[in-house]
């Protein structure tokens, strides 16, 4: 097993290995570099190992920009984890198409009086009695605080530990599964939050000087960037039997490459969605009335599933 993370930006890293409390330091280990900024150290890590990344000569330490879990929060150790260890029970599910499904925005906050991912699996058998079909999680990866509306993420390989963090969620989607509900994750690719967002000292995540409504521009010129955000949607699919993505303000991608991003998410999902054997569905959510987005990628589009337009309203603060 070897540990590898993407930091053109930084001289020296070490990947450094912490206690279980994730206060005390067990070891640094220096990780060597390629051509392409890509660091890499043969270590194996434990499942729930707390550990993170040291630039430069300093001894700050940063979490993994693939992290699956914050136990500590987006500022503190991350902790390894592996997504093959979970025995599924959803063998026999056969998805469900989008056409002609109805879809139920759910915000794990404030759908439970616990706000968790175990809590919400008790009400599922509600949503089943209203009719239906997809279950749309809004966005669930790490932010800082407590409470988000999950729109201020910035480590977007984690599920947030207040909601129970990456076991739950794969115990939900197993159980939305069996209640024969197919499950969409909310995902934002065109900006990072502002607490937590450690990527720029890495890489050049973000294009300096070109903003969005939010901040700063994801950096899509950069091949790793794009291959952290692609592989990044296959991963909920994969390793979390997620149904499908709802792709946050697409038109906020800056992509001028061909293929665009968004095809290429949409080329990917659709290999994943032969290779399991049930419908994957892509939703693109834009203010443009842009057809392309769904077209046919023979008809000259990106080939997506459906395209949502924006809503407007008022973001809830991040909780302290």
């Amino acid at each position: 097993m070897s540990i590898d993370v993407w930091a053109p930006k930084a001289e020296r890293v070490r990947l450094r290995r912490l206690d279980d409390s994730g206060d005390t330091v067990v070891e640094d280990v220096e990780m060597s570099a390629d051509a392409g900024g890509w660091w890499t150290a043969p270590v194996d890590l434990a499942d729930g190992e707390r550990y993170g990344f040291v630039l430069g000569d300093g001894d700050d330490l940063r979490p993994d920009p693939r992290s699956r879990r914050q136990p500590g929060g987006v500022h503190e150790a991350s902790a390894w984890f592996d997504p093959s260890v979970y025995a599924w029970n959803d063998a026999a599910w056969t998805g469900k198409q989008l056409a002609g499904g109805l879809i139920y925005e759910l915000h794990l906050g404030t759908f439970t009086p616990e706000g968790t991912l175990d809590a919400a699996i008790g009400r599922l058998d509600h949503l089943v009695d209203l009719g239906v079909t997809h279950v749309e999680l809004l966005p669930v990866n790490g932010f800082n605080g407590t409470w988000n509306w999950g729109y201020d993420g910035v480590l977007w390989y984690t599920v947030h530990e207040a909601y129970g963090g990456p076991e739950a969620y794969q115990r939900f989607v197993d159980a939305a599964h069996a209640a024969g509900l197919a499950v969409i994750q909310d995902v934002v690719y065109n900006h990072l939050g502002p607490s937590g967002n450690y990527l720029p000292l890495f890489g050049e995540y973000l294009r300096e000087g070109s903003r969005n409504t939010w901040g700063d521009s994801v950096n899509l010129d950069e091949d790793a960037v794009r291959a952290y955000i692609v592989e990044n949607a296959l991963m909920w699919m994969s390793d979390y039997h997620v149904d499908g993505l709802r792709l946050d303000a697409v038109h906020a991608l800056l992509d001028h490459r061909d293929p665009h991003v968004l095809q290429e998410i949409a080329e990917r999902t659709d290999a994943l969605s032969a290779h399991r054997g049930i419908p994957l569905t892509t939703i693109a959510e834009s203010d443009m009335n842009d057809p392309k987005l769904i077209l046919p990628r023979e008809a000259g589009g990106y080939g997506l599933t459906a395209r949502s337009g924006r809503t407007t309203g008022t973001t809830p603060p991040t909780s302290p």
